[in-house]
């Protein structure tokens, strides 16, 4: 089965988007966080992935 990008319903602060980013890739999301803290464009970025990602199974 492959592994889809989507929000986390276990790992999430605001709405999951960074915590589905950190699941899907394997890796911390405290990682994931600092880089959307760090990049000028990330607010951005975060607003339109945590529209148009699909929630996980688990949040539903």
């Amino acid at each position: 089965m492959q592994n889809k990008l989507k929000k986390s319903s276990k790992d999430k602060i605001i709405s999951g988007v960074c915590g589905g980013i950190a699941e899907y890739f394997g890796i911390s999301s405290l990682a994931i966080r600092i880089i959307f803290f760090i990049l000028p464009a990330s607010l951005l970025v975060y607003v339109v992935l945590a529209y148009f990602l699909p929630f996980d199974e688990l949040s539903l």
